[in-house]
């Protein structure tokens, strides 16, 4: 049998097709457009989603006999509002992970309703990406469209409703909306009423591994499907993508450098830190993880070398970048593109070079870039480290994450053993292992994991370059508290 991964990214939904042994057969991807309406606001269109959804299908499974799917699964970009009217029809376009507009709403929630009340409700603060604020401000700013919604769903929910007919959402997912009780896996009724909103607005929620429904008919005939395929709930991107990596159980930790980057860390137990500064959820596999995220990871080096320097040789820039030079560049840059969460929740925070003099070059500029991306998941990191969380290694994943060289920075900037999968797929192969799960493939999580995950390398931090990071990272540290006034 067949098993489908669906992620639901911010610019592509990748798919991928798995058998039952976890070998991959076949990976399409399938572009949608991204609309900046204003300076800060980021939307995109769910029944663009559900087209690239139905093409992607088609495609991933030309050369097989497409009644041989079993299940179908998701990782999804997370946090996305979408609003759907009593005839289940999309209201407004969905506003984004990265959608910057709600800062108001995110200090009313932070201030006025208080921090401590919103981690006793969530386990979390607001942040200007997260889906609470977003529903205040439809409210505050779109009365009419507001008064309109009947079901609040996030992006891979739409697809996966659009498939069964269901309204669900699954335990990840939903810790990163603001509405939703993490330790008691739940939803809020102090954050529904804070947000004006009924719980029957909100999808039914399930364990990642759970099979919320069956293709619907309709849509199975147009597929090429058979009409017994299992739709597992999937998971929030990050999550997907430790299933992916193998990340599940108690202490492991994944890197994703995507669009965005994420720090992951598994744990058995339920876990917050003082300061919220970054976030605890529930995880794929049943229990729960904490979660740092920077909005911008791999598009930093994208914009740096497609719109800045106009080039597409990624590799040949990287190939100048020599081991004597970690660690002794004097040119800093602070990831900040699209404001920060992790661990500043500073939405004004904009990106800047530091250091630079006549001297400086272009291949100082582009290891800047890259150092910073593994400076600003640092800064998450240690946060999981004031939490008496002992972190040896790390597993990696993403696009950011392709090269040795990215991968030698976050070994030799967090001074711990980066752990290379066979399979960098992420959040695609973690929604078709959940899907297997779901099917009975595999009795659980960590048993899909176990049997399909394997390590292809291991890149050990240098002790040199480490000590060299050590001290420039010390500097970089003190750069955010330097301008934070600034920003505006």
């Amino acid at each position: 049998m067949y098993y489908i991964g669906i992620d639901l990214g911010t610019s592509s939904e990748k798919l991928l097709l798995m058998d039952s042994e976890g070998k991959i057969i076949n990976i399409v991807s399938e572009d949608y457009p991204i609309s900046f309406p204003q300076p800060g606001w980021s939307e995109q269109k769910p029944e663009d989603w559900w087209d690239a959804t139905k093409k992607g299908i088609k495609n991933l499974i030309k050369d097989i006999d497409g009644k041989q799917v079993a299940g179908i699964s998701f990782g999804g970009q997370m946090h996305g509002l979408v609003v759907l009217d009593e005839n289940d029809n999309v209201i407004r376009p969905a506003l984004l992970w990265n959608d910057g507009r709600t800062q108001k709403e995110t200090d009313y929630l932070n201030n006025e309703i208080g921090k401590d009340k919103l981690s006793q409700y969530c386990a979390n603060i607001a942040f200007a990406g997260f889906t609470a604020p977003k529903i205040l401000w439809m409210k505050n700013n779109e009365p009419e469209l507001f008064a309109k919604i009947k079901k609040i769903m996030l992006p891979k929910d739409y697809i996966a409703y659009k498939l069964t007919g269901v309204h669900c959402t699954d335990v990840s997912d939903a810790s990163g909306m603001l509405l939703f009780d993490v330790k008691n896996k739940k939803w809020s009724k102090e954050m529904c009423d804070i947000c004006g909103i009924r719980e029957d607005m909100l999808a039914q929620i399930f364990e990642s591994y759970e099979a919320v429904g069956k293709v619907k008919g309709d849509i199975a005939s147009e597929l090429g499907l058979s009409d017994n395929v299992t739709v597992a709930a999937g998971a929030g991107d990050n999550a997907a993508a430790a299933v992916g990596t193998g990340c599940v159980g108690d202490g492991l930790m994944n890197i994703s450098l995507g669009t965005s980057g994420t720090i992951f860390i598994s744990s058995h137990d339920f876990k917050v830190d003082r300061f919220n500064a970054i976030h605890a959820f529930a995880h794929a596999d049943g229990y729960y993880h904490l979660m740092g995220c920077m909005l911008s990871a791999a598009s930093c080096k994208a914009w740096f070398m497609n719109d800045i320097l106009k080039t597409d040789d990624f590799a040949g820039e990287e190939g100048k970048i020599t081991d004597d030079m970690l660690g002794n560049n004097n040119v800093f840059f602070m990831p900040y593109l699209m404001g920060e969460r992790s661990p500043y929740n500073n939405p004004n925070a904009r990106a800047a070079f530091i250091g630079m003099s006549m001297d400086s070059s272009r291949t100082d500029m582009i290891q800047a870039v890259m150092e910073g991306i593994s400076f600003g998941i640092r800064d998450s990191f240690e946060i999981a480290r004031e939490l008496g969380i002992d972190v040896k290694r790390t597993r990696i994943c993403g696009g950011g994450s392709k090269g040795d060289l990215a991968k030698k920075m976050m070994a030799d900037i967090l001074g711990i053993e980066v752990d290379v999968p066979e399979n960098e797929q992420g959040p695609s192969m973690g929604g078709a292992m959940l899907a297997a799960v779901a099917c009975g493939e595999y009795k659980d999580v960590k048993e899909a994991c176990d049997r399909i995950v394997r390590i292809s390398k291991t890149v050990s931090p240098d002790p040199a370059i480490v000590a060299r990071y050590e001290e420039k990272y010390k500097r970089y540290r003190q750069l955010y508290p330097l301008l934070k006034d600034w920003y505006i």
